[in-house]
């Protein structure tokens, strides 16, 4: 590979030379500049864009940290990111967090090291000490999407109406005579999406003057092994639930495994619908009565607050607050069942 040394022995001059002109530096000659860039083509010269950019005090790098890169609605978060940070300059550095709260720490501390310009954050648990000591103390902007860091007030917010838009496919479900309505959702408390969700469901609830059995609520990390059991454990219940709402998308992948290992068919066997729209959602068949959000939109907003700040245009955080969208879907449209699920086999 190439060095600067290189760059200045083809071109006949000294390596400081060749530093002014790759620096940019104004005061260098017309033919001076045009034989050092020959120079730099011809020996395949490729500069250190890192070591660079500490040397102007930027890395030209955001941190991106996600709580599990699993969730097909992160994965699609973080690619709209990289393009709208693109679009400035910036290149990504992801963490992913494996659905592990300690990893979520240890995430802003290898970001720290990596010298990232600012931080984007979606993490497991935004409850820990640790981790809202080391957002606290970030020495860099700080944005954080669809979380909320207690003691974190230099940080800039976006989120999604998840309190409204629950409340609202919850009256749907209540609308349509389900008045048993499992629930699966990650661990409980731990963030800000799953406290407002949990409150819009219960809002609705409490509005009709229902109250659940525990049983119903499902919590554990997102992942389609645990939206199966969940499943089934409600299935199995002697009172099962006549419609069930997936909160984490990986969730829903698992029930409708579960469902079609039991032969029960959405829609008529039982009411199925999802806090987000992922593809499966308007995809399966019947179609699967969903909440949307434009991830597009909570990307740019995310990415432009952080930039807006690295800048200096803005010197004050915001929160902003983005709509969710009721997508009424054929899973959710047959009436009540009649009787309950019958467990499977397997599972008596």
């Amino acid at each position: 590979m190439a060095t600067i040394k290189d760059v200045a022995a083809l071109a006949g001059v000294a390596p400081a030379s060749v530093t002014r002109v790759l620096s940019g530096h104004p005061n260098v000659s017309p033919r001076l500049r045009e034989r050092v860039l020959e120079a730099v083509r011809e020996s395949g010269y490729k500069p250190d864009l890192l070591a660079a950019g500490l040397r102007r005090g930027s890395s030209r790098t955001i941190g991106v940290i996600v709580s599990d890169i699993i969730n097909p609605l992160l994965a699609e978060v973080v690619d709209a990111l990289e393009v709208k940070l693109r679009a400035h300059d910036y290149s990504v550095l992801l963490a992913n967090s494996h659905g592990d709260p300690a990893r979520d720490v240890e995430a802003v501390s290898l970001l720290r090291q990596h010298r990232t310009d600012g931080l984007i954050v979606m993490v497991v648990d935004e409850t820990r000490a640790e981790l809202k000591e080391a957002l606290r103390t970030s020495p860099v902007p700080v944005v954080l999407l669809d979380r909320t860091v207690e003691g974190c007030d230099d940080a800039s917010v976006v989120t999604s109406d998840h309190r409204r838009g629950t409340r609202e496919l919850t009256r749907h479900l209540l609308d349509a005579g389900h008045e048993r309505i499992g629930y699966l959702t990650g661990p409980l408390g731990t963030t800000y999406a799953g406290r407002e969700r949990m409150a819009g469901f219960l809002a609705a609830l409490h509005e009709r003057g229902l109250e659940l059995p525990e049983r119903y609520i499902q919590s554990s990390r997102a992942t389609p092994e645990f939206g199966q059991r969940a499943t089934a454990a409600l299935l199995d219940d002697p009172e099962p639930p006549t419609a069930i709402v997936a909160g984490p998308n990986p969730m829903l992948v698992g029930m409708l495994r579960e469902l079609q290992e039991r032969g029960v068919m959405v829609g008529t066997g039982i009411a199925v619908a999802c806090l987000d729209d992922p593809p499966i959602a308007f995809l399966h068949n019947p179609a699967i009565t969903a909440l949307s959000r434009d991830i597009g939109e909570m990307a740019d907003t995310a990415a432009s607050l952080l930039v807006a700040t690295l800048s200096g245009e803005m010197r004050q955080p915001r929160t902003v607050v983005l709509p969710m969208h009721l997508r009424r879907r054929a899973s959710t449209a047959a009436p009540v069942p009649a009787a309950p699920v019958a467990p499977s086999a397997t599972s008596r």
